[in-house]
């Protein structure tokens, strides 16, 4: 009998082994409608929808946080900045927020609040709740009072230089009104376009044969990323500012307080806003605005909580992408009705084959859908989808959105069920593995399967990996069909076969000197890039940091890696990682990388053609070595263990209080332990450090070292 779908499957029902399946489907959805969101201004789905799938990963990883994947969407914030601007770094990182969709979402979000700050039941925060604007989010950053810069999120970390564009926009203060405004203020908000000036644009578009947009949103951002600014001055663009980054001056006590400020300076603020007190209170808001959406002159999707005391704030902190202290409850997703036409398999770079159902065309809240996932085997089988069906989708996915349910009273009379390939689409027909527990078939061919040697080079020149400009998905696939590249090392000796790319069509003198410039100025790359970029399963850019930063060097993390491995191998039945060796444990204990994920990468590395793939690219390369953390902090650099109850803070806030100053802290003591700080009925891991003559502290001392 087929395993349930675990696209569907309750989350407290999956196994360890189909929410790891689970996590990498959703990772692989989201960072592409990410990109196209964010960067390209073209989404393919509403924003219920697709934060359907990140309230999904988000259940997954809380019941398995050791599986948590380093390119989990809950780590990341947009994407990366456009070609053709200048590049901002925000001295603040602009964080993205969690969702909140149901009742009880909103309630655990007090709930975490609560345990974090070590409240009790008759504590309540109070909670400043207001509009969430659907628009493009934007810094502005004032010195003396006088605008001198704008800037779009981007990645959250590296934003647009948009200030002309932004100077264009009527109701945005160049100049800031009244007094008692801080020396530098960064004001943040979102630059939306109402709807009443979206229908008048759409109008004049139509009538000059240009580009109707599809909505607000995508009007306002592609009005505001022109790179000519008398196009952006031609649009009716509108600015809320609701909340600030770097200040030289605190803007007041509660964010009551500061919306009053922001206001006094000339700022519009995202009405009607309301303080709460408790989860009645918070939903009652909620219901209104739903209520009144309609009647708003913008477009909103949901609400925003925001605890309103700004030093709880600041003691709650902030989690990979998400400040602690804020959430956004979004409006439900909505679904359409369309025909099935065809139902085709991709396989990806690791050999996962994914069902995609093939749509008659349709229009779902305004964009044209005609693709959506299937999951895998168990889905199509639970749900009896069949070629032919009608079927109901729901804009849940990223580019790809999902099937809801097949309508059966209009199925076919001849259609049969769905049969699932048992060897691989690809020329070589490998056959189909599923192991016993898991939910995605792979292809058993590895680097002999054409199509995961194809994926796997889109992966290894994509943005955030070695980010080669000219080499995209067209001509990766056009250099592999004609046998220039088949390895990823491959690529650095393409200018040995230039005479060859001249020869293919479209390739003229400079652009092939623009390709081969581009491949050698990636000759030198961070060790990071390049661990993400060698497609190892489970292992995203966060992971790749984390390595780079714990090993250093490519030669120290490689040779690592392998003793690892080779540890791993002598003791598949070990549960513990002590139990496995010292290389494998020291891996292990790395904040955010478990069993699972070190088995993952154990396997890459006792594979002989991974490990000659990454010594061809050695020889190619410059991989540079990660520098040691630089801050002023007392631990920069450090590794924390905790252990025992605290006092002053919860365990979470002194956690996060640490990785802000540049710590790692660890979940076990090991020689390489630097502090272990000790609380109140301390066990194993205070006689651990002892035995190991590691530096303990009291909670005092802690507290005293980092200030």
């Amino acid at each position: 009998m087929p395993k349930r779908a675990t696209a569907e499957k309750d989350v407290d029902k999956l196994t360890a082994a189909e929410a790891e399946a689970e996590l990498a489907r959703l990772a692989a959805l989201i960072a592409q409608h990410d990109k196209l969101y964010h960067e390209q201004d073209a989404p393919m789905i509403s924003d219920a929808a697709y934060d359907a799938l990140r309230r999904r990963n988000e259940a997954v990883e809380a019941r398995f946080p050791e599986l948590q994947r380093a390119d989990s969407p809950s780590l990341k914030v947009g994407a990366a900045p456009a070609a053709g601007f200048g590049k901002v770094q925000h001295s603040i990182p602009m964080l993205s927020l969690g969702n909140a969709f149901a009742p009880e979402d909103v309630a655990e979000f007090l709930a975490r609040i609560a345990r974090f700050l070590g409240l009790s039941a008759e504590e309540a925060v109070e909670v400043m709740a207001e509009p969430k604007i659907d628009g493009l989010s934007c810094a502005l950053r004032y010195e003396g009072g006088k605008l001198v810069q704008g800037a779009t999120r981007g990645d959250g970390t590296t934003g647009e230089e948009i200030t002309a564009n932004v100077r264009t926009i009527a109701d945005l203060p160049q100049t800031l009104k009244g007094k008692g405004w801080p020396e530098v203020l960064e004001v943040r908000g979102e630059v939306y376009m109402s709807r009443r000036d979206f229908a008048a644009l759409n109008e004049r578009q139509e009538a000059a044969g240009a580009k109707v947009f599809a909505n607000p949103r995508n009007a306002a951002a592609g009005s505001l990323r022109q790179l000519d600014p008398k196009i952006t001055a031609s649009r009716p663009l509108h600015f809320f500012g609701y909340a600030w980054g770097e200040i030289s001056a605190p803007l007041g006590a509660t964010m009551a307080e500061a919306r009053g400020r922001l206001a006094d300076w000339g700022f519009t603020l995202n009405e009607p806003a309301a303080l709460c007190s408790g989860l009645d209170d918070l939903l009652a808001y909620y219901q209104r605005i739903m209520s009144e959406r309609a009647e708003l002159p913008f477009e909103i999707d949901g609400v925003v909580y925001k605890v309103n005391r700004l030093d709880l704030q600041q003691r709650l902190g902030f989690v990979s992408r998400a400040p602690r202290w804020a959430i956004a409850h979004k409006f439900p997703a909505e679904q359409a009705e369309t025909r099935l036409n065809a139902i085709t398999i991709q396989v990806g770079r690791t050999g996962a084959l994914t069902p995609v159902a093939n749509l008659e065309p349709i229009s779902v809240g305004g964009v044209v859908v005609a693709r959506a996932t299937l999951h895998n085997e168990d889905e199509i089988a639970r749900k009896d989808i069949r070629e032919g069906d009608h079927v109901i989708i729901q804009r849940a996915g990223d580019v790809i959105p999902q099937v809801v349910e097949v309508v059966k009273a209009k199925r076919p009379k001849k259609s049969k069920p769905f049969v699932f390939p048992t060897t691989c689409p690809c020329p070589l027909a490998t056959p189909v593995v599923r192991p016993e527990g898991e939910a995605v078939a792979r292809c058993s061919g590895g680097l002999e399967c054409p199509y995961q040697q194809v994926r796997r080079l889109m992966h290894f020149v994509s943005r955030d990996a070695f980010d080669i400009e000219g080499l995209g998905v067209e001509n990766i696939q056009e250099f592999w069909d004609a046998g220039l590249i088949k390895a990823p090392a491959d690529i650095f000796r393409l200018r040995g076969h230039r005479a060859a790319i001249l020869e293919r069509e479209r390739w003229a003198e400079q652009s092939v000197a623009n390709l081969l410039q581009a491949i050698e100025d990636r000759r030198r790359i961070g060790l990071d890039r390049f661990i993400y970029a060698l497609g190892i399963r489970q292992v995203g850019q966060s992971t790749g940091k984390l390595l780079a930063r714990s090993y250093g060097e490519l030669a120290a993390w490689q040779a690592a890696m392998i003793q690892a491995a080779t540890e791993r191998a002598a003791a598949p039945e070990a549960k513990k990682p002590a139990e496995v060796g010292e290389a494998y444990a020291e891996l292990c204990d790395i904040e955010g990388i478990g069993m699972n994920m070190a088995d993952d990468i154990g396997a890459f590395f006792r594979d002989p053609q991974h490990k000659a793939m990454v010594d061809d690219l050695a020889a190619e390369l410059e991989v540079e070595a990660v520098a040691a953390a630089t801050t002023d902090s007392p631990v920069a650099g450090k590794t924390v263990v905790f252990t025992g109850t605290l006092v002053t803070m919860t365990r979470s806030e002194a956690k996060a209080k640490a990785e802000s100053l540049g710590a790692k802290v660890a979940g076990s003591v090991s020689k390489k332990t630097d502090y272990v700080v000790v609380g109140a009925d301390a066990g194993s891991k205070a006689k651990k450090a002892e035995q190991l003559g590691v530096a303990m502290l009291s909670e005092e001392e802690w507290q005293a070292l980092i200030g």
